[in-house]
């Protein structure tokens, strides 16, 4: 396995993610969201996991572009917006491999043990 955590550093669900894995002595590489963000490769190959930017997009963020996207019909611009502004997406993001997950999942991760 090839795990990558992709986080903020104050999110609660990311700490508990890399708990998970510390866990079960699953190695695994964090990575800080905020600071590095995505790679344009790792945005596509999350979106495509995931199943599209709805499914990667905070929608309990309290920043304003993510009220302005839920009346968005342009995908594309979107995807530009989330690729723009990281913190705008849901954390975790668990990749391993060509499978991902966004947000606490354990009950998938153990499928990947």
């Amino acid at each position: 396995m090839n795990i990558q955590i992709f986080g903020k550093n104050k999110c609660f669900d990311t700490k508990k993610a890399e708990r998970y894995f510390k866990e079960r002595r699953i190695k695994f590489q964090s990575v800080d969201l905020l600071r590095f963000g995505l790679s344009g490769k790792e945005f596509d190959a999350v979106l495509r996991a995931v199943g599209g930017i709805d499914n990667l997009i905070d929608w309990e963020c309290k920043d304003p572009d993510v009220t302005l996207m839920k009346y968005m019909e342009d995908v594309r611009g979107k995807e530009d917006k989330v690729f723009d502004k990281p913190e705008l997406m849901k954390t975790p993001i668990v990749r391993n491999g060509k499978q991902a997950t966004v947000g606490y999942c354990p009950e998938i991760w153990a499928t990947w043990e």
